[in-house]
């Protein structure tokens, strides 16, 4: 099936905002956004170097522009982690900027185009989502029946890795069983009762936002392998 994507954009001059919260901007900020703004950056770039500010754009190999970032990747933000004191994201929503402060440490100035409202978040914000994975981890490591979350859509589906980790699972005397699916039913996973924990191949929001859904424990891939699987 071919796939077209069309880039859908809003068109909020965000310039105003930017102004108004310009003493909160260190010299040295990493520009982060979705794909709905990212117009937006150019401008902003500009004129925060037109007021003496390095302003900073990373790439994934993941995503079409600088500086975007998806649900299920924050490669533009750890690319550049080392050369800004503080990220500015443009956009809607508390998952994007509180992903960013997960995976670089680095805090996040968020602000709304909408209502150009501004949030900063810290490690703070997160700490109650690192509990949570921690806890999940433990319980990773001493279950037995294990499930592997596995999407098909394009982007998404990390078969291979799965595979791997099943292999890897089995090996060390787990029983792991792989779950295929195109759109997430969380209400489906109550028909596995055996099930002692589950890892989530798909997008990471999912083990980050949603785990309140399912009673059972549940940790992204790359969990554990930043962590380093050597248990």
């Amino acid at each position: 099936m071919k796939i077209m994507h069309i880039k859908a954009e809003i068109e909020e001059d965000i310039i105003p905002a930017i102004k108004k919260n310009l003493a909160n901007i260190p010299n040295k900020i990493g520009l982060l956004t979705t794909v709905q703004h990212i117009s937006q950056l150019g401008k902003v770039k500009e004129f925060l170097e037109s007021k003496g500010k390095k302003a900073y754009t990373g790439k994934s190999k993941k995503t079409s522009y600088p500086g975007q970032v998806l649900g299920c990747d924050f490669e533009a933000a750890n690319s550049i982690t080392e050369d800004v004191d503080k990220f500015l994201y443009i956009g809607t929503g508390r998952f994007h900027p509180l992903g960013v402060v997960m995976y670089t440490g680095k805090e996040v100035m968020a602000i709304n185009p909408i209502t150009r409202e501004t949030r900063t978040y810290t490690k703070k914000d997160t700490e109650k989502i690192e509990k949570k994975r921690k806890g999940a981890l433990l319980k990773f490591y001493s279950s037995k029946k294990i499930g592997i979350l596995v999407s098909t859509k394009l982007g998404q589906n990390k078969m291979k890795q799965a595979l791997k980790l099943k292999e890897e699972l089995n090996k060390k005397g787990k029983e792991a069983y792989l779950f295929i699916t195109d759109i997430l039913d969380f209400s489906e996973m109550e028909n596995f009762p055996f099930i002692d924990c589950y890892v989530n191949t798909m997008c990471p929001r999912i083990g980050i936002d949603d785990t309140i859904r399912t009673e059972k424990p549940m940790i992204n891939i790359e969990d554990i392998t930043e962590l380093g699987d050597n248990r």
